[in-house]
């Protein structure tokens, strides 16, 4: 068996469809597909949420003087990546599109900007900051990691009989 179905495409056809369809799922949660593609978003999407989850919790406390507005050296604390949280950062940010937050019907456009304001990727944000502690926590109260996704088979298509089915987290 071949180590990844093919999908009747060409490398980089098939490289751009599961790098799409992968950040669709960290985005929403859940996305309908092709059977064997949900196996092969839920293969990528597990490793990737898994580097997330080995190293979320790197952070570094750095401290740094700065001047105040009345001139004098003021200390101030900042908290940077760790390295192995800025490698995997930046796996995440090579195997993902990046996709940017949509604004709500009935929500300000001040709101939003301020709401958006200092997040260059939410994409990498979500899955450090909601998903990888989700789901560590998860890890710790069930004993076991992995299976982050399940995939569920819906039928056949109309049309072409392509077999159908949802990818979503486990959570």
């Amino acid at each position: 068996m071949p180590a990844n179905r093919k999908l009747r495409r060409t490398s980089e056809q098939r490289n751009a469809l599961l790098k799409n369809q992968v950040s669709n799922l960290f985005w929403h949660g859940r996305i309908q597909t092709t059977y064997p593609k949900a196996k092969e978003v839920q293969k990528v999407a597990e490793k990737l949420l898994t580097a997330a989850i080995r190293t979320y919790s790197d952070v570094v406390t750095v401290t740094k003087d700065k001047y105040n507005a009345k001139g004098e050296i003021v200390k101030v604390e900042y908290k940077n990546d760790g390295v192995r949280k800025l490698a995997v950062r930046r796996k995440l940010m090579a195997n993902l599109n990046d996709l940017q937050p949509v604004r709500a019907e009935g929500q300000r456009r001040s709101e939003f900007k301020a709401q958006t304001k200092d997040i260059n990727h939410p994409i990498i944000e979500k899955i450090f900051n909601e998903l990888a502690p989700k789901f560590d926590k998860r890890a710790d109260d069930l004993g076991q990691g992995g299976g982050y996704t399940r995939v569920i088979k819906l039928g056949p298509r109309n049309g072409d009989n392509a077999e159908m089915a949802i990818i979503e987290f486990v959570i």
